[in-house]
């Protein structure tokens, strides 16, 4: 069974990386679309793992503390992606001029 093992040390640092940069360049061109696509793959990788999980074969059992360290850490990245989804959003729509949907999160944004 292919595990993509995420709790790797060096894996987790290269993912930390482009995770980073993407956001970073996803501010300096303002499109939200970019940090979109991250959290698209940091939930796709979730899922993955939570399959992987329900659909574990008895000969694999020994597999579930790897798979259960990489849904925790796909979770902290899910996290991470969405609040700067979130505030890449923000600086589009203050930078094209156009009002978002939801500002329901303004109170955040001010404390921040």
């Amino acid at each position: 069974m292919f595990i993509f093992n995420i709790s790797n040390p060096l894996t987790l640092l290269l993912m930390l990386a482009a995770t980073v940069l993407l956001i970073f360049l996803a501010q300096e061109v303002k499109k939200s679309m970019i940090g979109a696509v991250v959290l698209f793959i940091y939930l796709m990788l979730l899922v993955m793992h939570v399959v992987q999980v329900a659909t574990l074969a008895e000969e694999y059992r020994y597999m579930i503390s790897t798979l259960t360290r990489c849904i925790i850490i796909d979770f902290v990245f899910v996290f991470i992606s969405f609040f700067s989804y979130l505030w890449i959003d923000d600086i589009e729509t203050k930078a094209t001029g156009k009002k978002s949907l939801d500002n329901s999160l303004e109170w955040f944004w001010r404390k921040v």
